[in-house]
């Protein structure tokens, strides 16, 4: 029997993340039925060297997994995108709630014409105010700069190819490059609608090495996240738990890791 085509693909990059991605996959299962997908979706893993059942979770679940070795956020996600069937494209990180509501307005948005976007975002649980200050600040910037969050980013795949991609220069923050490269394809927009992310990483760093990383960034630029260097807030053992502190991030890897060439994967 031939399968339709997909309208949608969800690709959820995963790096021992057994704690958390149950839910997420119950999440978007939930969201999918509610806006009337359907069978019309399908759901990829792309498991990034995990160490921890985050697969057999999501065979369990009914996802597609396929598995990588590349520890660089864009280089997996673009990994996904190779594979997904679907017209339209929605990143999830693993961590990370949807709901109908921002599903429904993300596709809403698509029909209308729109290459891609975001959606709101709150964490999954009560923070100290610091946090939500920051979460604040963020989404002001997000949404007066139409820059999707990396926890939840929806696009067509005409826009994803015109766009290149993810840009595998970059270790973190490539969702907001992605996000303007977007622009080549049409309007970006950041939808009303919420998702819920987990606020392990506000207990695991707290405020002095979250404003630390911020500082490092503003003054460094770019360059600051072109290698894991200094990223253990992604990158660093410990950030996948949430009861012990992070330990120190790990020896720096070969400087030819994915994305140091300079290139972007698609079209590269």
């Amino acid at each position: 029997m031939t399968h339709a085509k997909p309208q949608v693909s969800f690709i959820i990059p995963a790096w021992n993340e057994s704690a958390e991605l149950a839910a997420t996959l119950r999440s978007i299962a939930t969201a999918a039925a509610a806006v009337g997908l359907g069978e019309s979706s399908e759901t990829i893993v792309v498991d990034d060297d995990s160490t921890d059942a985050t697969a057999a979770i999501a065979r369990a679940a009914g996802a597609t997994v396929i598995t990588v070795s590349l520890r660089q956020i864009a280089a997996v996600r673009n990994a996904g995108a190779a594979i997904a069937r679907g017209r339209t494209l929605v990143f999830v990180d693993a961590d990370t709630r949807i709901a109908a509501e921002p599903l429904r307005q993300a596709l809403e948005a698509i029909d209308a014409g729109v290459a891609g976007g975001g959606a709101r975002v709150r964490f999954d649980r009560p923070v100290p105010w610091w946090a939500r200050a920051i979460l604040a600040a963020v989404m002001l910037v997000s949404r007066t700069a139409r820059l999707a969050t990396g926890c939840f980013v929806f696009c067509t795949r005409e826009a994803f190819d015109i766009a290149g991609g993810f840009d595998e220069r970059y270790y973190a923050t490539e969702e907001l490059v992605f996000s303007r490269a977007l622009r080549q394809a049409g309007d970006v927009r950041i939808v009303p609608g919420f998702v819920e992310t987990s606020a392990r990483k506000v207990a695991l760093f707290g405020l002095g090495r979250i404003l630390l990383l911020t500082a490092r960034v503003a003054v460094l630029g770019p360059s600051a996240v072109r290698s894991r260097r200094g990223l253990d807030l992604w990158y660093g053992p410990g950030t996948r738990e949430s009861a012990e502190p992070a330990a120190e991030a790990p020896p720096e890897d070969a400087p030819d890791a994915p994305g140091d060439a300079g290139q972007r994967r698609a079209g590269a």
